[in-house]
């Protein structure tokens, strides 16, 4: 051998042995429950059995001030997959079996990213970002997608399996065992590469249904067995994972979209589904990566499902979109090398309409609808009004938000009123529109602190 065939010879061995060096990236499980309340895990405080669930609380961190983006399924969603705001992303409602839209198709996922990186990816589950193929998981960096493509109670209920409709009505006893089959199934086949298992579940979504190894066996009705089934669902991934020996290649994420809407538990937070109030936005939140994020903690910082996307990236070290995201990296918290994360003020929207926004501990209603959702519609109409005088509440003191503490702490209101008039610019028209008109229709000044607003001048 010459001298140049064996530089040649020994740079070959020192490639090898750097690509052989060099971390592998790890898997990534995210599993997002619908319409579960802050209140209904075990690790919560609810009485529902669910001992996975709490396994996995009690091997990883459990953050008690996660919040969601939007209080409602298709808005929240697309905050989760592209870590920025559904009103910058064209998803400001929720979507049905008919509408030809759906998430903005410029906008990047984090499926996206991922494949960019070579993970292999499923979706599996609730999908509610458009329904026409162009916006389905397999035209949004989902290699394969089983599920539903909205929400359960709207029709036809279809069962998908990536493009094609295999079941023209979706049996919903049979739904939780079906997408678990096809997430071990996933995870048995790509267990020597990197993947990311998207697996947003239907349930606790209503109507509800249940698998007879389940119906009737918790102690809370048909709402408990469905918890309870979801709970062994997550213990199957997990015990697949270790099986597998994947343990230490991968972080597990568990959340939900919003909070509870007719049944479930928000816990002691004020609010429901499609409200404002943290009862309707704080989700639980879990994440365990063994070896990586200690167990047994717990995390008080303020949180967003949209750092998700951030998050996950860096670790994967995926690029990030040209856009900018609304999101931020917290590594830092979910390890527990710092207690918060500088971020900018989080933004509570209902549809459109701007109606809270959050710094740290502090959260200032600014407009609230004068109707709560899903009832009559009153003559006049559904409409946001600016509140005769901005509501502040200190979360860590008063989480349920019953004690209006603006007059006290006047340099913080005027702080984040000059915040969200610098952010709401940044926002698409439709926002700057909505948050104008809501501020020319203002409600009452008879109206009581935390309640609905009176329309102006009427009794």
């Amino acid at each position: 051998m010459d001298r140049r065939e064996f530089l040649s010879a020994m740079a070959a061995a020192a490639g090898r042995q750097a690509l052989a060096a060099a971390p592998k990236p790890p898997n990534i499980v995210l599993i997002l429950a619908d319409d579960l309340g802050y209140g209904d895990l075990g690790c919560y405080g609810s009485s529902i059995r669910t001992p996975n669930l709490d396994r996995l609380a009690s091997e990883g961190v459990r953050f008690t001030n996660c919040d969601s983006a939007d209080p409602v399924c298709s808005p929240s969603r697309a905050a989760l997959l592209t870590g920025r705001y559904p009103t910058r992303v064209g998803v400001p409602r929720v979507f049905f079996p008919q509408d030809q839209d759906g998430l903005n198709l410029d906008e990047t996922t984090l499926a996206d990213v991922l494949r960019a990186r070579k993970y292999s990816t499923m979706c599996i589950g609730k999908w509610h970002l458009g329904r026409p193929a162009q916006f389905l998981p397999t035209a949004r960096g989902f290699q394969e997608y089983f599920g539903i493509p909205y929400s359960n109670d709207m029709n036809p209920r279809v069962l998908m399996h990536n493009t094609e409709v295999i079941q023209e009505t979706a049996d919903l006893d049979a739904l939780t065992m079906r997408y678990t089959e096809q997430a071990v199934k996933f995870i048995n086949t790509n267990k020597t590469s990197p993947f990311f298992l998207y697996m947003p579940h239907t349930y606790p979504h209503i109507p509800l249904g249940a698998s007879q190894r389940f119906r009737g066996k918790s102690a809370q009705g048909i709402y408990g067995d469905v918890v309870e089934e979801l709970d062994w669902s997550v213990g199957e991934v997990l015990h697949t994972l270790k099986q597998n020996k994947l343990d230490q290649d991968t972080m597990v994420i568990f959340t939900s979209d919003n909070g509870p809407w007719y049944l479930g538990s928000p816990g002691k937070l004020r609010g429901r589904k499609a409200t404002t109030y943290e009862g309707g936005v704080r989700e639980p939140f879990l994440a365990r990566w063994t070896g990586k994020i200690p167990g047994g903690r717990t995390c008080d910082g303020t949180a967003s499902l949209m750092d998700v996307f951030p998050t996950v990236a860096r670790l994967c070290d995926a690029a990030l979109p040209a856009k900018s995201l609304d999101g931020v990296d917290i590594w830092p918290l979910l390890q527990g090398r710092m207690q918060s994360v500088e971020r900018p003020p989080l933004l509570y929207f209902d549809e459109w309409e701007l109606q809270c926004v959050r710094w740290k501990n502090w959260k200032l209603h600014l407009a609230r609808y004068n109707t709560p959702p899903y009832v009559e519609v009153p003559a006049r109409g559904r409409h946001t009004f600016t509140l005769p005088r901005p509501e502040l509440y200190n979360l860590v003191r008063d989480p349920d938000e019953s004690y209006d503490v603006a007059a006290e702490n006047s340099e913080v209101v005027k702080d984040l009123l000059e915040q969200v008039a610098k952010m709401v610019p940044t926002f698409p028209p439709p926002v700057q529109e909505a948050f104008a008109a809501t501020q020319k229709r203002r409600a009452n000044p008879i109206t009581p602190t935390g309640a609905y607003p009176y329309p102006d001048a009427v009794r």
